[in-house]
């Protein structure tokens, strides 16, 4: 994992021309001890002391935290958890949330403490594995689909990150693998692969995105399934006596290594973004495989496409799209800090922003097609007590949305729909219903967790008049408990929007290279 880590795809790195410029490095902390295994119900705190103990060495290193680790006991509860329990916080995957969110944590019976509530530290990003599957089969995807994620790989401020696999060649003349063929066909998730299709609708989608994690091969009987190395990920071995300086890896932790990688360049390339930013940027840039693409055509429902998105994440990441702008697709960064409630626990502040983008040039583009892109990511601080496990927004210190601006509407007109959509989130009321078809998953279906990421599609015309992104809060633990209400020093999020006009010749850069967007704070009324 260190070599992807570093690296990325080494193969594609040795079979390259070009010099290699590390830009960013690695830190290791073990958190299994010399002898035997640790208790379950510690496993929150000794990966907070992990964490620190790397921070505490180097304080103003910025970094991100990668680990291929999971527990299939219920998460360090000891149990082994019902279909009902499929999804929910642990008290591990709420101390990550907590770390996430800068808070220190030690666990409790009763759930988790939280620590340095009034004066936290800097926030932290985790990506984490969502575990393995350990029997095969031929119908890999329908396997994937029964195995939950392992914790703590629910937690919500995490990147979970899922395996796919490009790898689909075995050496006809290797006698080993003669006439074994590979279990999953090109673009399509890894046999390996768990995923959240089981989860309650109020818990987090996971995996949020995948990446390379390698392939099994089926025995011409199809009785036997093994891992070749021809269909594994090629990666630095560690010193030995027979002096070999490569080995292959694979599976999920090797997935999770490769998403680090490019969160490390990302970080590299951008050291002012947040935490917060990083991870938006690595989802943003996520895109499903045309295998992937394959069954979400097929999808001829909304609840499909979910239980598709559960599955896949929003795709495979890639470093160029997070970290570059082409000429035919803009992309847009904004980070703020929002303030949800009020002393009263009322709805306290939205925002609106204006994007920036070439107006003009949209409408005389006219009915030509465009994509709209918009992903959300905030942290919440996770409730310390166990019993507000039990729903989301009992979990979640807060939550926020997004929505645009309709072309007919006035600026006034989509203030007043903002301030219902806040006032009718977790009530029941179907507000935002009549934009649902404007957006491939549609504002119910993309509210999960901490970070939200949709898409439109339409004419160019119709884009040209919808200028602005609206950021709004609703419920969560914080407005019922007030003298552990944080909205006053601001709850940190970054948005991130894109628009693309793939089919046609047209430079979007150049007209806003020089605008950046305002946000205006409203005060609720």
């Amino acid at each position: 994992m260190a070599g992807i880590a570093l690296y990325g795809d080494l193969g594609e790195v040795i079979l390259g021309a070009d010099q290699v410029h590390l830009r960013h490095r690695l830190e290791s902390v073990k958190l299994l001890p010399p002898v035997g295994a640790n208790p379950p119900e510690l496993y929150g705190a000794l990966t907070a002391t992990g964490a620190s103990l790397v921070e505490i060495q180097a304080p103003m290193r910025r970094r991100l935290f990668s680990m291929a680790i999971s527990a299939s006991d219920g998460g360090g509860t000891g149990t082994d958890p019902s279909r009902a329990d499929y999804g929910k916080p642990t008290s591990w995957s709420a101390s990550i949330d907590a770390l996430a969110a800068g808070l220190g944590v030690d666990t409790s019976d009763e759930g988790i403490v939280l620590l340095n509530e009034d004066e936290p530290a800097d926030r932290r990003l985790f990506l984490i594995c969502a575990g393995n599957v350990r029997e095969i089969e031929d119908d890999h995807l329908a396997r994937s689909d029964l195995e939950p994620v392992e914790d703590p790989a629910q937690a919500w401020n995490a990147v979970t990150v899922g395996a796919m696999t490009d790898l689909v060649t075995l050496d006809p003349n290797d006698q080993l693998w003669r006439d074994w063929t590979p279990v999953a066909p090109r673009g399509e998730l890894s046999p390996f692969s768990r995923t959240s299709v089981m989860f309650g609708r109020n818990w987090p989608s996971k995996p949020d995105v995948v990446f390379e994690g390698g392939n099994a091969a089926r025995s011409p009987l199809g009785t036997e399934f093994d891992w070749p190395d021809a269909l594994q990920l090629l990666t630095t071995r560690r010193l030995s006596p027979d002096g070999r300086l490569l080995d292959t890896t694979g599976m999920t932790s090797a997935a999770t290594a490769g998403v680090a990688h490019i969160g490390g360049e990302i970080i590299a390339e951008y050291p002012s973004l947040w935490p917060e930013t990083v991870r938006a940027l690595i989802v943003h840039s996520a895109e499903w495989t045309p295998a992937m693409l394959t069954q979400f055509c097929a999808a001829d429902t909304r609840r499909r496409r979910v239980a598709l998105r559960a599955r896949y994440g929003m795709g495979v990441p890639n470093l160029e799209r997070a970290t570059r702008s082409a000429s035919d697709a803009l992309t847009l960064i904004v980070q703020d800090s929002i303030h949800p409630f009020d002393g009263d626990g009322k709805m306290r502040e939205m925002h609106l922003h204006a994007l920036p983008w070439p107006v003009e040039v949209l409408a005389e583009m006219g009915a030509a097609h465009v994509r709209l892109r918009v992903t959300l990511s905030y942290f919440v601080e996770p409730n310390p007590s166990r019993r507000g496990w039990r729903q989301r927004f009992r979990y979640m210190s807060h939550g926020l949305r997004f929505d645009v601006r309709r072309p007919t509407e006035s600026i006034d007109e989509f203030r007043r729909r903002i301030n219902k959509l806040a006032r009718d989130e977790g009530t029941g009321h179907d507000s935002a219903a009549t934009d649902a078809q404007d957006w491939f998953f549609g504002p119910e279906n993309r509210v999960s967790g901490s970070i939200h990421s949709d898409f439109w599609e339409g004419t160019a015309a119709e884009l040209a008049e919808r200028g602005y992104v609206a950021i709004y809060p609703v419920s969560g633990w914080w407005k019922d408990r007030k003298e552990r209400d944080h909205s006053d020093r601001g709850a940190p999020y970054a948005l991130v929007v894109s628009i693309e006009t793939p089919e046609q010749d047209v430079d979007l850069w150049t007209p806003v290279a020089t605008e950046v967007g305002v946000p205006i704070a409203i005060e609720y009324e």
